[in-house]
């Protein structure tokens, strides 16, 4: 006990000794000196000054100020594990085995095949070629729906009138052709289809609704020559132009050799003088349609389909001016008239021979081809509702919830000095 005592009283006098009061300020230098001379302290202050500049430099303070009774636990990073979803298949329908439609088939192709390589995504490409005939179509597009996640095409209307009457389409389906024509029994598109193919019907829709807005029970004269196409253009302008409340009377002008009927023009004439129609609405080619304008003048005002524009948009910088069109108003895709449109600048052009022109209908059915695998991409990701401000006109799509639904606005166009521009239309 008195041991422990007195080892207790020499403890607190050593202690007592290191903490004396504070002297005068020489003294306390001269015991700073002497106690920093003794060789093993000094080695200790060096070990102290370099601990903590390495602690400073760690910049560990949530660490440091941590209970020491706990671990001083980093941060791991875990690695994103991302799963690699299989390619969407999507299969091309196409009459390249039909000698008459291997050239249109070869543009779809190539305008397909161009937005795939601008924009691959997860998706693969499976061309399946057919005839013409619509039991080969049928056939085709059964193995393309077998063996692929999508099918676009066909391109023929009998063939998807087959298609669709045969109960096959199993597989989303994009027809790049119109079903139901004017004058034949309807044919009701499944819900797993998308209609989305050029339409002469459509457009002269569109230009009922363009050049009706806003009139009131005016009438308008539809011409057009005997061809199919003519005749459909014509009544369906007609039509939507009666929906809208107004007047049209349809006609059609005798051709002969090219020429059309003179003593016609001559009748034809009188009437617009006596009855002044609002507009003219031309289901015609450029070339009968400036014989239309020399016959009967231009003092009412000329509307037309895009068959009014006669040249690829890259042939009209060394195409004659065409004059008697002049005022002339139309509608056509922005791939015929605006190279300065974000989506035909993103695409190359329709190779063509050294010294030829394009086809403007082969040009249209190659934007017909990129605008397809725009959509089908869209398709692809599970988009149910989307816009595009496409190479053919601006698009709305609606597929996979319920009725489908296209709608393709085309872009509307005048004559001015002898060529086709875009106009700004309200």
């Amino acid at each position: 006990m008195l041991g422990n005592l007195a080892r207790m009283f020499v403890l607190a006098s050593f202690i007592s000794g290191l903490c004396s009061p504070v002297l005068a300020n020489t003294t306390a230098d001269v015991a700073v000196d002497s106690f920093a001379s003794v060789p093993g302290i000094q080695a200790q202050r060096s070990s102290l000054d370099q601990m903590q500049l390495a602690q400073t430099d760690l910049a560990l303070p949530e660490a440091m100020s941590a209970p020491l009774d706990e671990p001083i636990v980093e941060p791991i990073e875990v690695p994103v594990i991302t799963t690699r979803l299989p390619p969407v298949r999507i299969a091309l329908l196409l009459p390249r085995r039909s000698e008459s439609l291997a050239q249109v088939s070869d543009a779809v192709r190539a305008g397909f095949m161009a937005a795939f390589q601008h924009e691959p995504g997860n998706n693969v490409v499976n061309l399946v070629e057919t005839g013409d005939s619509a039991q080969d179509v049928l056939a085709g597009y059964t193995e393309a729906a077998a063996g692929n996640d999508i099918v676009v095409g066909p391109l023929t209307r009998s063939g998807a009138t087959a298609i669709v009457q045969n109960h096959a389409v199993t597989k989303p389906t994009i027809a790049l052709t119109q079903l139901n024509a004017a004058g034949e029994p309807e044919v009701k598109v499944p819900t797993n289809m998308l209609v989305m193919g050029l339409s002469i019907e459509d457009e002269a829709r569109q230009v009922a609704n363009w050049v009706g807005k806003n009139r009131n029970k005016q009438k308008a004269f539809a011409l057009s020559t005997n061809v199919a196409w003519q005749r459909r253009a014509v009544s369906a302008f007609a039509g939507q132009w009666s929906q809208l409340g107004m007047t049209a009377e349809v006609m059609e002008l005798t051709m002969s050799g090219g020429f059309m009927n003179a003593n016609a023009l001559v009748q034809l004439k009188k009437r617009i003088q006596t009855e002044k129609p609002a507009l003219i609405f031309v289901a015609l080619d450029a070339a009968q349609a400036i014989q239309l304008r020399l016959a009967i003048g231009g003092e009412v005002t000329m509307y037309g389909v895009s068959q009014l524009n006669p040249f690829a948009l890259d042939d009209w910088a060394n195409a004659d001016r065409i004059v008697d069109l002049e005022g002339v108003r139309l509608v056509d895709m922005p791939w015929q008239l605006q190279a300065d449109h974000a989506a035909v600048m993103a695409y190359p052009r329709l190779p063509k021979a050294t010294g030829q022109r394009s086809s403007p209908d082969v040009e249209r059915l190659y934007a017909l081809g990129i605008d397809a695998y725009r959509v089908a991409a869209n398709i692809a990701i599970k988009q149910n509702e989307f816009s595009l401000d496409g190479v053919t006109g601006k698009l709305t799509v609606r597929f996979g919830r319920g009725a489908p639904y296209f709608e393709r606005v085309l872009q509307p166009a005048t004559y001015r000095e002898g060529t086709v521009q875009p106009l700004e239309v309200q």
